[in-house]
């Protein structure tokens, strides 16, 4: 409130009470005898373009939902989101049959989630009712930070949908098809973000005219980023790229005097555990994480890197440093690089490899695969194998092994 921003983040403030009140969360009550009110907080941030330019200032209220208490107020957790090859596969079809790709965003999603469960929380702080101090609010709605939010929108989102005529994906619970007469239309949900695939416009528009008939719902138009990855269109079909979120982490880890590289790997270096003291083990953990998310969505080109990197977090030298500097200075002169699919291949292609005992100590290989569709990767992985392979063949075949579960 004592910043320059102060009047867009009032809008912003006034804009989340506005969309509770209206969604009747909560009830105002006395608290019951034997019950302990939760707390909650503001949450305060600004959202980017993936230009650097600030698009939205977001102000979320926020139960602490870390006071809750297993059993009593809340039970089951999990719920689940689209896999990233499930979305590059999606990308990956449009291409290949000249699909139209558009984006839709649910507002506050984790409102629409109904509670099973009694849960009170205190009134949030600059919206305490006058002569009502004393009362609490009793949740009636799901509200984000708490334990279960998730779960309950997500099954909200998946009766709604089942409902209008969608059918489950085998594989991923949330991938949802509809075909009728004129078109085929395919939903697919990660938390709050939506894209909606269809052969026809009017499958997408009926689609999008039902989503907001049921949810408060944001039209983005024809898909431009999910989860951070640049999506663009172009007369083969569609390129993801992450060279804004690679230009962030180069940015954050600038301290480390990163040098361009042309590979990501030096291959030559040999890794091995520090008996000694962990240098900064936090700050390379973090830098991992940052670097898992590029390899997760589309960097498959530091896949390796990143999983032999990965295990020294707890034990890591100089050394390591050093090779986390080059994959970093790989990322910065290639941030360019995308996935580009197009029409053609119109089949998956997979490929298998190991190295045998490339893990100094343990004497355990690597697994490597990559899948293809429409001439671009849509699923690839690095792994260290659990068990010790005795022959060259054995890794190869343990590492096939892998390959056909993921081509499954």
């Amino acid at each position: 409130m004592a910043s320059r921003d102060v009047a867009f983040w009032k809008e912003a403030i006034n804009d989340e009470m506005d969309s509770i009140m209206s969604n009747q969360t909560w009830e105002l009550v006395d608290l019951p005898p034997g019950s302990k009110p939760i707390g909650c907080k503001w949450v305060f941030r600004r959202k980017y373009h993936t230009d650097g330019m600030i698009q939205t200032f977001k102000a979320r209220l926020v139960a602490k939902g870390f006071k809750q208490r297993e059993g009593i107020d809340y039970f089951d957790t999990y719920a689940p989101v689209a896999r990233t090859t499930s979305i590059r596969i999606l990308f990956a079809l449009a291409s290949i049959h000249n699909l139209f790709v558009h984006q839709m965003d649910v507002k506050m999603a984790f409102l629409n989630g109904d509670l099973n469960e009694e849960v009170y929380m205190e009134q949030p702080e600059g919206f305490v009712l006058l002569g009502n101090e004393n009362k609490v609010c009793k949740l009636v709605k799901s509200l984000y930070g708490l334990k279960q939010a998730p779960k309950q929108w997500h099954e909200k989102f998946d009766h709604a949908i089942l409902s209008d005529g969608f059918r489950h994906n085998n594989v991923d619970k949330c991938l949802y098809s509809k075909t009728c007469d004129d078109y085929m239309v395919i939903v697919c949900l990660y938390v709050d973000d939506m894209l909606i695939l269809s052969d026809d416009m009017k499958g997408i528009i009926e689609t999008k005219r039902f989503l907001s008939s049921t949810f408060k719902m944001k039209d983005l138009g024809e898909v431009d980023t999910i989860l951070g990855i640049k999506v663009k269109r172009n007369s083969g079909g569609y390129a993801l790229n992450q060279t804004h979120y690679i230009e962030k982490i180069v940015s954050k880890f600038s301290h480390l005097k990163i040098k361009d590289a042309n590979t990501p790997f030096d291959s030559s270096i040999k890794l091995e555990k520090n008996d000694g003291r962990s240098v900064a083990q936090l700050e390379y953990a973090s830098a991992i994480g940052s670097l898992m998310y590029a390899a997760q969505c589309t960097r498959a080109d530091i896949s390796f890197a990143v999983s032999k990197l990965s295990r020294f977090t707890s034990n890591l030298s100089v050394e390591h440093w050093k090779a986390i500097g080059r994959v970093l200075g790989y990322l910065k002169n290639m941030k360019e690089l995308s996935l580009q699919y197009s029409k053609f291949l119109a089949i998956i292609e997979g490929y298998s490899d190991a190295s045998w005992i490339s893990s100094m100590g343990d004497n355990l290989s690597t697994t490597g695969w990559v899948f293809t569709l429409g001439g671009g990767a849509v699923s690839w992985g690095s792994k260290k194998q659990t068990c010790i392979s005795h022959s060259t063949m054995e890794a190869e075949f343990i590492a096939l092994a892998a390959t056909g579960k993921e081509a499954e």
